[in-house]
């Protein structure tokens, strides 16, 4: 170790102070500090400072408001408004997949800790019938659509799963892939890479130590990818295997449909390089960002920026004029990412955000912050929409394909183990419904089916209150999963459920139908 050298570079850059305790530390410490810090670009985080802050310190101009249009109809797609188009776009994306022209890339670098627990969220179990983690979930609805790909165009293929994985969820989250022999997918399809990790800094640009001889790092954001992509030649790879379209999405939404073929098809057929699926927004005030237009660039406009009255402008049909929902879900075409990851994400500037963050005193003491002592920057997946050359937009319900899971149960409120077990339930209650089942109580009488837009594909304005109430944790649905083995989207369960009646708890899976109590709820 030159810890000389070292001290020179550090000085050079104005954090000299990163080596302070270097005398009170142990031999393995000093080694484990000193590869953290040699490994550093310091020049370059200086310049990552720099730029992030003073976008972030220099006055805003005026509100977003004036220069916000909502997207045009023409590049909107709608699982509603567009049903004539939902089988010609699906079958698009089936013939894509089934040409091994489509991946999927999965953001999976968070960690369960707003969950109460210590590992990956896609190793979580929301409590299902099955136990199935999010990450089982997502493989057999991959291997699900492999299959409809094969029978509708007859021959076998491949939709390779990319998982970005953090410094702190990477082994922990190969071995689970491992230990579950990845779930039925060929390991060689299954391609796991690391995001980017950058230091916490107070606000005059110093580096935070941890502890005495470890720096504090987090994630550099979900827009850490196209990095991560450069690093490890992950454009390259999806090259080498002939993919045209890759399907990005985050770990944490129970219900989403992975590799969608209408979303897929939809977006080949209008020749864009970027699209991004959306929900409506359930009312003005609900806190997501919006996709829209802001001085004729796509991008994502966070809530907090937009004043009250335009969340709350609504169009001539009574909708609101800025709904669409950003949910982390999007399309992209591998030359647009090569474009993307080649020239544009140079050009990205980081976001700031102010945090509590954990550090050592000037005694070497350990101190807890109660209020925000420095900035982690990070990028975001849709910092790239304003590259694209033909964007378009893919609204979706909320019910079918969104229900994130941020927080524990103990927290109370929605976005929990419980509200995303409810939504998955409730959907596939509808789809035994939509097959022609029927379920009935411990006495033999029908239960009264659930109201809701997925049964006869219009959006009324009563679904989406009862659909948020069925999201409470005291209201719960009746106990229905179908395996993703079995069903992809509600398709082809006719011949396990059209007129028959079940008891709940029911589960159909691979194996058959299982009726959990046969007297009883």
């Amino acid at each position: 170790m030159n810890v000389h050298e070292l001290r020179g570079r550090l000085s050079k850059a104005g954090q000299e102070h990163l080596l302070q305790f270097w005398t009170e530390l142990e031999e393995a410490q000093q080694v484990e500090l000193y590869a953290e810090l040699e490994a550093m670009n310091l020049e370059e985080l200086n310049v990552f400072f720099q730029k992030a802050t003073a976008g972030f310190s220099r006055p805003q101009p005026d509100s977003v408001d004036a220069r916000m249009e909502p997207v045009p109809r023409e590049v909107l797609g709608s699982a509603t408004r567009d049903q004539d188009q939902l089988q010609a776009w699906e079958s698009e994306g089936l013939f894509q997949i089934s040409q091994n022209k489509v991946a999927v890339l999965l953001l999976a670098g968070g960690q369960g800790t707003r969950l109460g627990v210590a590992y990956p969220k896609g190793m979580y179990d929301v409590g299902l019938p099955s136990h199935k983690t999010l990450f089982q979930i997502q493989a057999e609805r991959i291997l699900k659509l492999q299959q409809l790909a094969e029978k509708y165009h007859g021959n076998k293929c491949v939709i390779p799963w990319y998982i970005m994985t953090s410094g702190r969820t990477m082994e922990s989250t190969e071995e689970f892939f491992t230990k579950h022999k990845y779930f039925g997918l060929r390991r060689e399809n299954v391609i796991f890479f690391q995001q980017g990790m950058l230091p916490a800094m107070t606000f005059d640009g110093k580096i935070i130590l941890e502890e005495k001889h470890k720096v504090s790092m987090a994630p550099d954001g979900n827009g850490g990818l196209y990095r991560a992509l450069a690093a490890q030649r992950i454009v390259q790879d999806m090259e080498r295997r002939g993919v045209g379209s890759v399907h990005v999405y985050c770990v944490d939404n129970i219900l989403v449909r992975v590799a969608d073929p209408r979303f897929i098809g939809f977006c080949v057929q209008k020749g864009a390089d970027c699209g991004a699926k959306v929900v409506e927004k359930t009312n003005p005030t609900e806190p997501v960002g919006v996709v829209c237009r802001v001085d004729g660039v796509y991008q994502v406009v966070e809530y907090s920026e937009i004043t009250l009255a335009t969340a709350q402008r609504r169009g001539p049909d009574g909708r609101l004029l800025f709904s669409a929902g950003n949910i982390a879900n999007h399309f992209f075409t591998v030359p647009f990412l090569r474009d993307v990851v080649r020239v544009h994400e140079p050009q990205l500037l980081h976001h700031v955000a102010q945090k509590k963050i954990p550090c050592v005193g000037p005694q070497g003491q350990r101190v807890k912050p109660d209020k925000p002592n420095g900035i982690k920057m990070e990028k975001f997946v849709f910092d790239i929409f304003q590259f694209a050359k033909k964007f378009v937009v893919y609204e979706v319900l909320r019910e079918d394909e969104f229900s994130p899971l941020k927080n524990a149960d103990s927290q109370g409120g929605k976005d929990n183990p419980t509200t995303a077990r409810h939504a998955l339930l409730s959907l596939h209650h509808c789809w035994v419904l939509n097959a022609g089942g029927h379920f009935v109580d411990e006495n033999g009488s029908r239960l009264p089916a659930i109201p809701r837009s997925a049964a006869n594909g219009k959006s009324e304005t009563i679904t989406a209150d009862v659909n948020y109430n069925l999201k409470d944790a005291n209201d719960a649905p009746i106990q229905c999963e179908i395996s993703p083995l079995v069903s992809y989207a509600g398709e082809g369960i006719e011949g396990y459920v059209a007129g028959k009646e079940f008891h709940a708890p029911l589960i159909i899976d691979e194996n058959g139908v299982h009726e959990l109590v046969k007297n009883g709820l």
